[in-house]
């Protein structure tokens, strides 16, 4: 079974919606997932001032032949603010116009102990009700990027908040807690509904106590969890995160990419 294999802009915060969408057609992708886009992270306010409708993006997309996965928003449902929160509310419209399923949060918190968790299933609450009251149609999938890194945390965030659709951020609960991916995979499949992968080393950097390096260059058991994915006939994207807005150290995006395809990384 072929993945769905995607990429996200924010690995090549610079470039424009097409550029970005011709890069992934280049290196034979059919998605990505949209954070950043000619250096800006507020999609409602690039996307008014290419297109300025949500309907007249959607005729420009038309046809193409790479899909919109995702948009991706700050939201945390643990620590959250107002404004994150009506950020997510700015990109609904956009995403509906283009017929976008889910829209990236973040879990936020430390620890996902009871009070975080409460907070986040509030959280989801307020979006739950919001969504049904505008009877939107795109849903929220929550990354695994803060307290929800090892298997007993996410347990225990997924009894909290039942039927949760999960961003699994494969390389950090590998990463900083500390888990085999397979066992991760095998705990979480019915909830994941879209995959990150990258690679790194365990030599710190300006931000972590790793490095992220090239797909193939690191440590990061890729080929194990690919044929698993694979095995289980898991129909979500898998997309590089290439995380250069982040980390200029990087090298451009188009290198990761050929780096992968040269070593069959993914």
């Amino acid at each position: 079974m072929s993945l769905l294999r995607c990429c996200s802009s924010l690995g090549c915060p610079d470039r424009s919606l097409d550029e970005t969408l011709a890069l992934a057609e280049r290196h034979h992708l059919a998605a990505v997932e949209l954070r950043t886009l000619g250096g800006s992270m507020d999609l409602p306010a690039y996307f008014a001032s290419k297109f300025q409708t949500p309907e007249r993006l959607a005729r420009h997309l038309r046809g193409s032949p790479v899909r919109i996965v995702a948009l991706n928003t700050s939201l945390r449902l643990i620590g959250g603010t107002p404004a994150e929160r009506e950020e997510l509310v700015a990109v609904v419209e956009w995403a509906e116009a283009l017929g976008i399923r889910w829209l990236r949060v973040f879990d936020g918190g430390r620890d996902a102990n009871a009070a975080e968790l409460a907070e986040a299933a509030a959280t989801l609450g307020w979006w739950s009700s919001l969504r049904r009251e505008r009877q939107w149609r795109v849903e929220v999938m929550v990354e695994t990027h803060d307290s929800l890194l090892t298997t007993p945390a996410l347990d225990r965030f997924r009894t909290a908040c039942p039927g949760v659709a999960l961003l699994w951020d494969s390389h950090h609960t590998w990463r900083k807690g500390g888990e085999d991916p397979l066992a991760t995979w095998r705990s979480l499949r019915p909830a994941v509904v879209h995959v990150h992968v990258k690679d790194s080393v365990g030599r710190p950097s300006a931000r972590h106590p790793f490095t992220y390096v090239l797909p193939g260059d690191g440590e990061f058991p890729s080929r194990p969890l690919i044929a698993a994915l694979q095995a289980d006939r898991f129909e979500g994207p898998v997309s590089l995160e290439w995380e250069k807005q982040w980390h200029p150290y990087l090298p451009p995006l188009e290198d990761a990419l050929r780096a992968a395809e040269r070593c069959g990384w993914w």
